[in-house]
């Protein structure tokens, strides 16, 4: 089994750092899913306190304590969205730097194995020049 060379740990590096990139952004859409959602209730709870009917008359103080847990809560997802936001594009981030480091370590590996074919040609010249003028000197 060959060696296995700098690009091709990096493509596993890229590879998992991928990876994370996914999971961070699918935290982030939890997190914003779940912020509209509570931004949907909110908007509900507000009809129910502007409202006219007897019923919801009666329940105002509590719908007003239940929007004010609804805005903290908010305000709270707000905080976690940023943070996933912030984490995604470090992630992101990371995984286009070792992808540069794993094309930069590919063009070397290539430029090393030219360069050693271009030897090996010039070894084969040499030898095979020697070898066939001490054949024409006998």
């Amino acid at each position: 089994m060959p060696p296995i060379t700098r690009s091709e740990k990096l493509k596993r590096l890229v590879a998992v750092q991928r990876h994370l990139e996914k999971i961070a952004e699918s935290d982030l859409a939890a997190t914003t899913r779940q912020r509209q959602e509570v931004n949907q209730t909110m908007d509900v709870v507000m009809e129910a306190i502007g409202s006219l009917s007897d019923v919801h008359r009666m329940f105002a103080q509590n719908y007003a304590g239940r929007f004010s847990r609804l805005s903290v809560q908010d305000a709270q997802l707000a905080g976690m969205q940023n943070l996933h936001e912030r984490r995604v594009l470090k992630e992101r981030t990371k995984a286009e730097r070792l992808e540069e480091h794993m094309v930069d370590a590919r063009d070397a590996e290539q430029r090393e194995t030219d360069d050693n074919a271009i030897y090996d040609l010039i070894d084969m010249s040499v030898a095979a020049t020697t070898a066939s003028s001490k054949v024409q000197k006998t």
